[in-house]
């Protein structure tokens, strides 16, 4: 999706941002005689700052990248970002995307390597109202629905159970949603709902992409050479990463919510609460059928594999021109 997945959200001039928070290590101690130098790195978010970067400004807030030697900068997105991009030529060194998309992207020749995993489970669903006739993927055949016309999604549905739709583009409402109780369009489940039922309408109720065998990454992706020149770096990035989003979803966020209030003013703590809680009750982070947080981060190999097959099957891309190789690694996490 490269995802520009975001629907509803107001947009932020793109600006430049390296917060570091509250509880942040002494700004000036990088500075001392004989102080290692900090190693900078440029984060491209995919969106505007809300709770799915939540363990970015979390690692960011707690001074956790400083503390690791990195001087990490986090840049704003929006519909636009083009994220992996701006990862190819060079303006960010990591990226928050799509896992899906991606793979097109590094058979087009960008230079892009998925090094971690932000979500287990990508969040993008359809949103329905809880009394609209369609229950499952076979009846969207004939319908109208909001969404991004790239979806990858959406070509998998056609194939797979032969059915058709119209798309209708992206407006980056919930308007049409909350006032036809017959619309169906796409959305990030953490995010929109909260405000469907502020605009007065009813929870919404949802079709998971992976309930239908679509079963992407939200994922951390990074500039290929970059990080060949610099793999102590990366590492170092990741671990302090994964500790961001096991402190978020599992301490205090407290200090990742005044970050992304000061990066984003649109964020009320009804948001952010209501996001965040069902970031950690969907398990998104962790794994939907993970007994503990071990998994955060964590990409495995075989469902690149299944992901590779599912654009093969679609002719986005010939078959056994990427392997699960060219397009992840796991070399640079942390050991489990």
């Amino acid at each position: 999706m490269n995802t520009a997945h975001r629907f509803v959200r107001p947009l932020l001039a793109a600006c430049v941002l390296a917060l570091a928070g509250c509880a942040k290590p002494d700004p000036d101690a990088s500075l001392a005689p004989g102080a290692p130098a900090l190693t900078k790195i440029t984060v491209q978010l995919d969106w505007v700052p809300e709770p799915e970067h939540g363990g970015l400004f979390q690692a960011q807030a707690r001074g956790w990248f400083r503390e690791a030697g990195l001087d990490v900068t986090l840049v704003p997105g929006g519909p636009n970002a083009l994220v992996n991009q701006r990862i190819a030529t060079g303006q960010a060194d990591i990226g928050q995307g799509e896992s899906v998309t991606t793979l097109l992207d590094v058979q087009k020749g960008l230079p892009l390597l998925q090094v971690a995993a932000v979500f287990q489970n990508d969040p993008s669903v359809f949103l329905l109202h809880a009394d609209n006739p369609v229950r499952d993927f076979k009846d969207l055949n004939g319908r109208k629905i909001m969404a991004r016309p790239a979806w990858i999604f959406l070509d998998y549905l056609r194939q797979k159970y032969a059915i058709d739709f119209t798309i209708i583009p992206f407006n980056f409402s919930v308007a049409n949603f909350i006032a036809d109780k017959g619309f169906i369009q796409q959305g990030y489940y953490i995010a929109e709902p909260f405000f469907i039922t502020q605009g007065g309408a009813p929870a919404p109720r949802y079709l998971y992409a992976w309930d239908a065998g679509y079963d992407s990454y939200g994922v951390l992706i990074a500039n290929r050479d970059w990080a060949r020149r610099n793999p102590a770096a990366l590492r170092a990035f990741l671990a302090a990463y994964i500790r961001g989003w096991r402190d978020y979803i599992e301490g205090d966020p407290a200090p990742s919510h005044a970050a992304l209030k000061a990066a984003n003013d649109k964020n009320t703590d009804a948001f952010m609460d209501f996001s965040r809680a069902m970031i950690v009750k969907e398990k998104l982070v962790v794994g939907r059928d993970a007994p503990d947080s071990a998994r955060i981060g964590r990409l495995d190999p075989a469902r690149y594999a299944t992901q590779l097959k599912i654009v093969e099957d679609l002719k986005l891309l010939p078959t056994g021109a990427l392997k699960v190789s060219d397009v992840m690694t796991t070399e640079y996490l942390p050991a489990p």
